[in-house]
């Protein structure tokens, strides 16, 4: 099988395995919410993270689409990608978010100075080391997400969207409804912005960045299952032959 036929093969399962889960989360199934959350956390989070100033929002910026989805997969149409209608939820949810922020923003009479320094993004559960150490090894993830930090949210999340998760520019400029002129235009801006941060480090290391896996993105699943569990409309998951059958359908 040649190379370009084995990507269209992986492609077509990871979508089978997708609707599957889908299939089971429709019913409730605890595991398949669970599974999906995973899978895709770390995708949501470095796109909601390319529109919010901080890790803390980007995340309830995830929590938010994942409620929001999966109280609403009714309007999920089977024949659309879920990764992609997950993804328009979430952009929708930091969208929300910041026009709630601006409102507060222009009503607000109290003009405080804003601190720059807080916007300097560290790896979490890092503290600030010398620039010697931050170049070492991994530790060069540390640099690069301050870097992509400083750059404005409209060259941020373009960015990020496309070095980090991984997302073609057409892709991109479907999700956000842009020509891709722009989408283009806005990725190369963003490269010579941080050249000029970081010029010999401009290439590679960027799919390491804004991490949101392991227990970060359990508690997360934690926090969504128990808040769907709590909703009326949300029945008891099923139990074992449905996880099963998605399980049997994933392989």
């Amino acid at each position: 099988m040649s190379e370009p036929e084995r990507s269209v093969s992986l492609r077509a399962e990871r979508q089978s395995s997708e609707a599957a889960l889908v299939a089971a989360a429709r019913l409730h199934d605890e595991a398949a919410v669970r599974e999906l959350i995973r899978r895709l956390n770390g995708r949501l989070f470095r796109i909601a993270r390319g529109l919010m100033p901080s890790d803390a929002e980007a995340e309830e910026v995830v929590q938010d689409a994942w409620l929001a989805a999966f109280t609403h997969l009714d309007g999920f149409r089977d024949a659309a990608r879920f990764s992609t209608w997950i993804t328009r939820i979430t952009l929708n949810c930091a969208a929300m978010r910041l026009r709630k922020q601006q409102a507060r923003q222009e009503y607000d009479t109290v003009n405080e100075p804003v601190v720059r320094s807080a916007e300097v993004l560290l790896f979490p559960g890092t503290d600030p080391q010398p620039i010697e150490a931050i170049l070492g090894g991994m530790q060069t993830r540390a640099l690069i997400e301050a870097a992509v930090g400083e750059l404005p949210p409209d060259l941020r999340l373009v960015f990020l969207m496309h070095e980090a998760v991984g997302l073609s520019l057409g892709d991109i400029a479907r999700d956000l409804s842009l020509p891709l002129g722009t989408v283009k235009t806005r990725l190369m801006r963003a490269r010579h912005r941080l050249r000029r941060i970081i010029a010999d480090r401009i290439k590679g290391g960027f799919e390491t960045i804004f991490p949101f896996a392991g227990d970060r993105c359990a508690h997360m699943a934690d926090r969504v299952v128990a808040m769907l569990k709590a909703r009326p409309c949300w029945s008891a998951p099923l139990s074992g032959p449905v996880q099963r059958d998605a399980a049997k359908e994933e392989r």
